[in-house]
């Protein structure tokens, strides 16, 4: 998760927070989450969370422990929670995956040049999260979910069969993450550690990113807003909602700007309940 200390901020592998779609394990084998946790530790990542798996022993069945091939320390500290709003807490960037482009949502991009911007733009925020999400092997993420996100993840692979299993697409996404954060060099020991973590501490940190959970609350309180003055059918709210959320997204939110744009969406509220001029 993201530290609480002062560290080199672009090398800390806390930036990567992994998060498994509930529909994810819902198939043949639990295989699966073994294998994304032996591509996690290879790359120096151990943030794992499953999110309503379809067994709840999951994470202590055979076939996980086999598949994992030593990665028990992941399978150890992973986390099982029963919705996507728990896993997300305190995540700040939201990766959706996907193998093509969907007709609405947040751009799709291929990992390494996103992630290399990402990294080159947060390099000095250590409370800066980014969640990457996997949906189910036969359907993928659900749009509600995809909604949510800044980005989709495009893995590029051959147009005539672009299909990877889970831990192939975790193994590459990891390690395009790990060289973004500038390798597994940036993992051994350095003299300089000292003067880099200096660094870091004294480094100008702007106002923190609203995160997730904090996105979604707003968003509650704007749809329930808008409702309250008539911009918003509940009966036929098409996708206003969602583009909203990439709005959001796009804007990049901080925290103080979740509480103007609550206090603006209270007042939308306040003033609806108002008798009209003439009617009092």
């Amino acid at each position: 998760m993201m530290l609480s200390h002062p560290q080199p901020p672009i090398t800390s592998s806390s930036l990567l927070h992994f998060v498994l779609e509930s529909a994810l394990l819902n198939t043949s084998h639990a295989g699966n989450v073994g294998a994304t946790a032996r591509a996690m530790k290879v790359m120096g990542f151990t943030d794992l969370v499953l999110v309503a798996p379809r067994w709840d022993n999951v994470l202590r069945r055979e076939e996980t422990i086999q598949r994992a091939s030593g990665a028990l320390d992941v399978l150890a500290h992973a986390r099982v929670v029963a919705t996507l709003d728990e896993a997300l807490d305190g995540m700040t960037h939201l990766c959706a995956t996907a193998m093509t482009p969907r007709d609405f949502g947040p751009p799709t991009l291929e990992p390494r040049p996103h992630f290399a911007a990402l990294a080159a733009e947060h390099a000095h925020d250590p409370d800066f999260g980014v969640a990457f999400l996997f949906g189910s092997e036969r359907f993928g993420m659900r749009n509600e979910d995809v909604y949510r996100c800044h980005t989709c993840l495009s893995i590029p692979t051959d147009p005539k069969f672009g299909s990877l299993n889970l831990g192939a697409a975790v193994q590459v996404l990891a390690y395009d993450w790990r060289q973004a954060l500038g390798g597994l060099a940036t993992m051994l020991p350095s003299v300089d550690s000292g003067e880099a973590a200096k660094a870091a501490e004294s480094a100008v940190v702007s106002t923190p990113l609203a995160d997730a959970q904090q996105l979604a609350g707003l968003l509650d309180h704007w749809q329930q807003s808008l409702t309250d003055i008539g911009f918003l059918d509940p009966e036929a709210p098409k996708k206003l909602m969602p583009r909203l959320n990439q709005l959001f997204n796009r804007a990049q939110i901080t925290q103080e700007e979740i509480h103007i744009l609550r206090g603006i969406a209270k007042a939308m509220s306040q003033a609806s309940q108002k008798p009209a001029d003439g009617q009092r």
